[in-house]
Order: C-alpha cells, then structure tokens, then sequence
C-alpha cells in the first residue's frame, strides 16, 4: 500500500538521511519552539531529539534548527528558513512518490517497498558532514583529500588513489565525510602538543552522557556543526570533561570515511 511505503520510504545518500520522522521533529521544533516539547509531541526522547537536530544540522549547509540547550524542562529553538525549505522540500518529493508508486502498483506485478527498499543505503558512522572537497594531493598509492566542512572547520582523508579516481574527487566536488565516533580522540583544551594526528576539532562540549562503561561527549563546533565521541568513562573522568569545555577532537585521516552525494 501507498501509506505503508510511504511511512518507511526514507531520502537517503551515503551518509545522509532525511525521513518522516525528522521531518516531524523538525515541524514540531518550529510548532513549538522548544526540543523538549518537539520530543514530547513525536514521541522521542530529550536525548534522541537533540541527537536527531545535530544529526540534521551537520548534513546541510547551513542549520536547520538554532536552539538553546534548556534541559528537560525545555531551551528555546527556532526553524530557521534553510528548515522551512527542508519540510517544503520533503512534502512535495513524498507527494511525488505517492503518484509513482500508485502508477508501479498498476503497471507491475510487484511490491513497490521491495524495490524501492532495496535502492536505500545506511551507514552506522555517528558524524557524517556535508563537505567540499578543497584540494587533493596524490602520491603513487594514496590520494589526501582535504575537505571543508563548514563551521570555520577542516578535515583531511587519506584514502587510495584509484578510490579517488573513480569518485572524481577534485576542488569543488561535493562529498559526505563519514567518521565513526569511536575513531575520535579526545583532549581538553585547544592548545595541543605535536601529533601525528591529522584532523583536529576544536569545540565546546554541550553534552557528555556516562555509561557503565562508555561515555558519549558531543562538541559544538560552531555554525550548527556537532561531532560525538565515545570514549571510556574512565577517560572522561580523567579528563573531567563537562558541559561548557573546551575540548579538540582528534581524527586520523585513514579513519575519515568518503561518500559521494
């Protein structure tokens, strides 16, 4: 049926997801004004809400929601234009679908989820961003593949030379940089000593969540661009990282995973 497609149908690209449910948060944010309450009324938790507005605003250009962060008892938020544009955007490709799966379902003797199911793509990496790719340096076996990312903020992916011939990467592509939270390092402060690391973030920590063994710190790096750690809580005890901090993140650039749009 229509309405069963329609509820699991989700836009995808590598790395990048945009589907009923964060397009609901996203009207209930600009109902609202508030995340607290945007959770409440799609039924998600303060947590998953918030994970899902970073998530979004990461992967455009510009942010989708500005928002304070209030706790449970609710911060304000604001749809801005760029979010407005999204949920138009969303209704009138949904509505678009609608007419070619009623038009499949006619011509063809065949579940349409099943096909279009099978054209989606997911990825497990926690930071995904929406890049242009700002210079490539290639040697005889990799290629380092330099990225802007937005926010003031850079990131640098060495990867081999045939994968960045066949993705056709040179100044001004546009890629998703994919990096999976358990690759990120964590230091507090943002002077740091000399690394053989490539990539590093500087932020502020909004949030860190204590596991019993594993904790998850997120770093504002500016703009409406996040990027979640996970480290051991014994790590972050020891780095008495708490919200307000200043922290950089530290990525190696074999660990920055690339997909094209």
């Amino acid at each position: 049926m229509p309405g069963t497609v329609r509820s699991a149908l989700t836009l995808e690209r590598p790395g990048a997801r945009m589907g009923a449910d964060r397009v609901a948060l996203l009207a209930a944010v600009g109902r609202t004004g508030s995340i607290s309450a945007a959770a409440r009324e799609v039924g998600l938790s303060y947590k998953a809400a918030w994970d899902g507005v970073h998530a979004m605003n990461n992967l455009f250009a510009s942010p989708l929601v500005t928002a304070a962060p209030g706790g449970r008892a609710g911060g304000g938020a604001t749809l801005t234009p760029a979010g407005e544009k999204v949920i138009a955007a969303y209704t009138a490709i949904r509505e678009g679908l609608e007419r070619v799966i009623d038009t499949l379902e006619a011509q063809i003797d065949l579940d349409p989820g099943d096909i279009l199911w099978s054209l989606m793509m997911k990825t497990s990496a926690r930071n995904t961003y929406r890049a242009i790719v700002t210079s490539v340096t290639e040697s005889a076996v990799s290629a380092e593949v330099a990225m802007d990312i937005g926010g003031g903020q850079s990131l640098v992916s060495v990867i081999t030379g045939r994968s960045a011939a066949d993705m056709g990467l040179v100044p001004g592509v546009e890629v998703f940089a994919l990096v999976k939270s358990s690759f990120v390092i964590l230091a507090k402060g943002a002077e740091i000593g000399p690394l053989s690391v490539r990539n590093r973030l500087v932020g502020t920590v909004t949030s860190r969540t204590d596991g019993a063994v594993n904790s998850e710190v997120v770093l504002d790096l500016g703009q409406g661009k996040t990027l979640a750690a996970t480290i051991t809580r014994e790590s972050a005890e020891a780095l008495a990282l708490g919200s307000g901090d200043t922290a950089t993140a530290l990525v190696k650039s074999s660990h920055v995973i690339l997909a094209l749009p």
